[in-house]
């Protein structure tokens, strides 16, 4: 393979699988948290604090992983 294919392979590589951990976190995040608020509805306060922190972090690390992926894509 080429030089150029094999840097958009590991940019794609990079960006889908860098990508698609935290969307299935964010997911999961946000189905425990309604199942929680629904168990126990007077806690939805902390509950929804504590899911919107956890959210804030696994959108970083999609960040970064985009960050890298385009920096990939540029430099190398």
């Amino acid at each position: 393979m080429e030089a150029e294919a094999m840097k958009m392979l590991a940019v794609g590589l990079t960006a889908g699988l860098g990508l698609m951990g935290p969307a299935l976190g964010i997911g999961l995040i946000g189905y425990s948290a309604l199942q929680g608020i629904a168990r126990n509805p007077e806690a939805s306060g902390p509950i929804m604090t504590n899911m919107i922190l956890v959210t804030a972090f696994c959108e970083a690390v999609a960040i970064y992983a985009l960050i890298i992926a385009i920096i990939l894509a540029m430099v190398v």
